[in-house]
């Protein structure tokens, strides 16, 4: 799963040509440790049809504060540079595909 930053922010999500999921998430923060093993199956299985990326709210205090992240880990989904669905907290896989596959 690639790893972005408020730097890169706009290419690699806003401007993005397919939907991009963003894991926004703490290295300190252990419902994070628990769903990264899920989203790194999820970026093999969804690839070509959504993107998959994971950003550091800590390092990252542009992006963090513009969609008002409070809790962690929360997925945000992308398209055409708008958040088009949200979730938080730690989510089973089958829970998460059901959530991509219902937006994408």
């Amino acid at each position: 799963m690639k790893e972005i930053t408020d730097g890169n922010f706009q290419d690699e999500v806003l401007s993005s040509p397919i939907p991009v999921l963003v894991d926004f998430s703490a290295t300190w923060c252990g419902p994070c440790k628990m769903l990264a093993p899920v989203l790194e199956t999820l970026t093999q299985e969804y690839s070509g049809k959504c993107a998959i990326v994971k950003i550091d709210v800590d390092a990252n205090p542009e992006a963090t504060n513009r969609y008002g992240i409070r809790a962690m880990p929360t997925l945000m989904l992308f398209k055409g540079g708008e958040v088009v669905a949200q979730q938080q907290g730690a989510v089973p896989m089958g829970r998460l595909k059901t959530f991509l596959d219902s937006h994408l």
